[in-house]
């Protein structure tokens, strides 16, 4: 099996987590890459399919070639973030061939997103995704429950949404949903959010979320895996300190360091400088310089 999985383990059993920043421009990566040497911290570098489809990450091949000339795997592994099997514009996608490209094309790591999907459909996709992976000794990321902001539209306002738990994961169904896939990692819903893509709410200010600790604590407890938290911008950096105690394992940064490419693009301003320093807030932000050498990776 990739150590991919072996890392994130030892991440958990720490009480940290594996940032895990998305590449939807493939110019930010060295940016990326530069930041995670510079301050020790070990990450992983994702792309989506919505990336290449949406964004200018090109193709997943793309991002991989450009991971292996700028690599330094000390402080980094290569993941493919969300597959999905129904997309956020309610289309359903032709997924396993994605998955085998990204195989092929070195990924560590893959994860298929069926939390669009009825419970039964998405164990079903999962372990598909699973025979395939494993395979090919690459572990497997799944998603439980609803994390909103992908879709077209706006979201109810923040407030309303945690309140009515809309979506969030239930630690029965998580613990079933693991036993019935044997996925390695679980991404859940908490009360985290993505990032918008669609139309003037893209370059809006992604509302202030935070976590259902209680709940957090209960899925891992109960999953017995390392949980991943999608949509880690904008939560307040205290909740993510204590996610990461309470299982988190894997945190996906999006918005963050997109937001400032995209200024500096608009503005003509230095678009490497912008997500060099995004980069290295959002590892401060976590407590994560070194991280790499309490890992066991790094020097």
């Amino acid at each position: 099996m990739s150590d991919s999985k072996s890392i994130v383990e030892k991440a958990r059993a720490a009480g940290i987590a594996l940032p895990a920043f998305n590449i939807p421009y493939l110019p930010m990566m060295a940016s990326v890459v530069r930041a995670l040497k510079d301050t020790g911290a070990f990450a992983l570098i994702q792309v989506a399919r919505l990336e290449w489809e949406k964004f200018e990450s090109k193709s997943l091949e793309a991002i991989a070639e450009e991971y292996a000339r700028l690599k330094d795997e000390r402080y980094m592994r290569l993941h493919l973030d969300h597959v999905p099997v129904l997309d956020e514009d309610d289309r359903t996608v032709d997924y396993l061939p994605i998955i085998r490209r990204a195989l092929a094309a070195g990924y560590a790591s893959v994860m298929v997103d069926g939390s669009r999907l009825p419970f039964a459909d998405n164990v079903a996709a999962t372990r598909r995704v699973l025979e395939l992976a494993h395979a090919a000794g690459v572990p497997v990321e799944a998603e439980l429950g609803a994390v909103l902001g992908h879709e077209a539209g706006p979201l109810p306002p923040y407030e309303e949404l945690f309140a009515s738990g809309k979506g969030f994961t239930e630690p029965a169904d998580a613990e079933r949903f693991v036993a019935e896939t044997g996925v390695d990692w679980l991404s859940v819903s908490i009360g985290n959010i993505h990032g918008a893509i669609a139309g003037a709410a893209r370059s809006q200010k992604k509302p202030e979320a935070r976590l259902d600790l209680e709940r957090l604590s209960a899925i891992a407890r109960q999953s017995g895996v390392p949980i991943v938290l999608h949509g880690g911008t904008g939560i307040k950096p205290d909740n993510l300190r204590e996610g990461m105690k309470r299982g988190i394992a894997k945190i996906n940064i999006g918005t963050a360091t997109r937001a400032p490419y995209e200024a500096a693009i608009k503005d003509g301003t230095d678009a490497d400088a912008a997500v060099y320093a995004a980069t290295i807030a959002e590892i401060d932000s976590l407590g994560l310089r070194g991280s790499a050498r309490r890992l066991g990776q790094g020097v």
